[in-house]
């Protein structure tokens, strides 16, 4: 086949605003196993919806935009359901910005050739596809983003802010940028940080970046990261966390309970916590821990905690579709947590 008809039907995002899952979830509770737990954490959810004073992190690992998650993304930032997000690269960069520039992510075959698809320039994540060359315009574009910039450390979600201004002032973007997880949270004043920000399309841009740089250059600065983040529980003492898979993204949130104690100016535990995952903690996996095991650190109180032991594609629609379609946001505001920093507000 040729790389067009390999690169022909289009990954379409799933829109919860569309489709009403209350009934489901709700009789998901009186059955077992993954179901009920997806329930208690539907239900979660909608409390965290509904505590005014609670500030919600939303954190994301995995190929989640690459799979038709970015809608449901966007509907939480849109409605004020999330106050700030905590992802890996690969999410922020690789798949939303990657499509705010107008490129696409396709429907694959897992058991593809894969050595055809290398010499085809198509990348492939299990069952879906994505053009290197488009990947590549991706990286360029950081690093043009980056050369426009004073010469100075940036935490990631300052340069994720720019990302987004630079959408924002580009007209040629209009056509995409409304969809992306980067604008909409630009303009909604919701921080974006990504900790491993080399880790993914963003580092090919800045290695660009500084080998040509030849004097004062742009870098990253995770310490930053984790205190940008620490500010947030500073600032609200009571949060909650809505975890899709595990990694850096996680445990950064989940550590500010801890920061701020090393500060002296200790806050209370993350008063509500939800995690979506396949994987296991017998073998020292699962990111560190359990939410439970999170307690005995001093991150996540148990009251309000449950564990889905389930594929995300499948499991966060729902849960995120439930509290949508329960309405209990309709009484929050925005919180604009991104004017914490000077400098990075959006219009």
């Amino acid at each position: 086949m040729e790389k067009k008809d390999l690169l022909s039907r289009e990954v379409r995002h799933i829109d919860i605003t569309r489709l009403d899952v209350v009934d489901l979830v709700e009789a998901m509770g009186d059955t077992a196993f993954q179901a009920r737990n997806l329930n208690s954490a539907a239900r979660i959810l909608d409390m965290m919806q509904r505590d005014s004073g609670c500030v919600v992190f939303l954190t994301l690992a995995g190929s989640l935009i690459s799979a038709g998650l970015k809608k449901v993304i966007t509907t939480l930032v849109e409605n004020n359901m999330v106050d700030a997000i905590v992802s890996t690269g690969a999410i922020i960069v690789d798949q939303d910005f990657f499509e705010a520039l107008g490129f696409k992510h396709y429907r694959g075959d897992p058991r593809a050739d894969d050595n055809e698809l290398r010499e085809l320039m198509i990348d492939r994540i299990y069952d879906t596809y994505i053009d290197e060359e488009d990947l590549r315009v991706c990286d360029e574009t950081i690093s043009v983003i980056a050369g426009e910039l004073e010469k100075r450390p940036y935490s990631s979600r300052e340069f994720i802010a720019e990302m987004g201004r630079f959408l924002g002032e580009r007209e040629e973007y209009a056509p995409y940028r409304d969809d992306s997880v980067v604008y909409r949270c630009y303009q909604k004043g919701v921080p974006i940080f990504v900790p491993a920000f080399s880790d993914s399309s963003a580092g090919f841009g800045l290695v660009h970046h500084q080998y040509y740089a030849h004097g004062p250059m742009v870098a990253i600065d995770s310490a930053a990261d984790f205190l940008e983040i620490t500010r947030i529980k500073l600032a609200h003492g009571e949060s909650g966390l809505f975890m899709i898979g595990g990694g850096v993204p996680k445990n950064f949130v989940q550590d500010v309970v801890v920061a701020t104690e090393v500060l002296d100016e200790p806050r209370p535990m993350h008063k509500y916590a939800i995690q979506i995952t396949v994987a296991d903690e017998r073998d020292g996996g699962l990111s560190g821990s359990t939410l439970r095991e999170a307690s005995s650190w001093g991150k996540v109180d148990t009251v309000h905690e449950q564990m889905v032991f389930a594929e995300a594609t499948l499991a966060f629609p729902l849960i995120a579709g439930y509290a949508y379609q329960k309405r209990g946001w309709e009484g929050r505001k925005e919180k604009r947590l991104a004017d914490l920093y000077s400098g990075v507000s959006a219009p």
